[in-house]
């Protein structure tokens, strides 16, 4: 079965990765802190939507009370991310880091929109480690004990 990643959060990566992309292009300390985002951001995204998110796709079923047996596909995607937890909020501060120097860059170029770019990627990322993160996993274990498979 495949997965897909749910519409509004396919589209915020999209504009997020389309903002970062503007801010690299810019000189100076900002383009080189803009860079440095995205050389960290980049293999995380590119996690995020291989099995991070993916399983978020299943959640209008499962709370519609739908659990098939191909369902189970989706827990080698939960597993993983459970396993890989501790790697992904570690890559979260070190690209947090990264994106308070793009902000104080962006101020001190009077670039304010890349400043509020940055606040929005870290309330991003908070976001997933509050609630996108745990939900995918807890999709897993909702669907191994539906289908009885612990």
């Amino acid at each position: 079965m495949k997965f897909e990643i749910p519409h509004p959060l396919k589209v915020e990566h999209e504009e997020l990765h389309e903002s970062l992309r503007r801010a690299t292009k810019e000189n100076g300390e900002l383009g080189e802190a803009a860079r440095a985002v995205a050389g960290l951001l980049h293999p995380h995204f590119i996690k995020e939507e291989e099995y991070a998110l993916p399983p978020l796709g299943l959640l209008r079923d499962l709370a519609g009370g739908r659990v098939t047996p191909d369902m189970k596909d989706v827990l080698g995607l939960t597993d993983r991310l459970k396993a890989e937890l501790s790697q992904m909020l570690a890559e979260h501060k070190s690209i947090v880091a990264a994106l308070e120097r793009l902000s104080e860059a962006a101020k001190k170029a009077g670039k304010m929109e890349y400043a509020e770019f940055a606040e929005a990627l870290m309330l991003h990322a908070k976001t997933e480690e509050e609630v996108l993160y745990p939900a995918s996993i807890l999709i897993g274990e909702y669907v191994r004990e539906k289908l009885g498979l612990r």
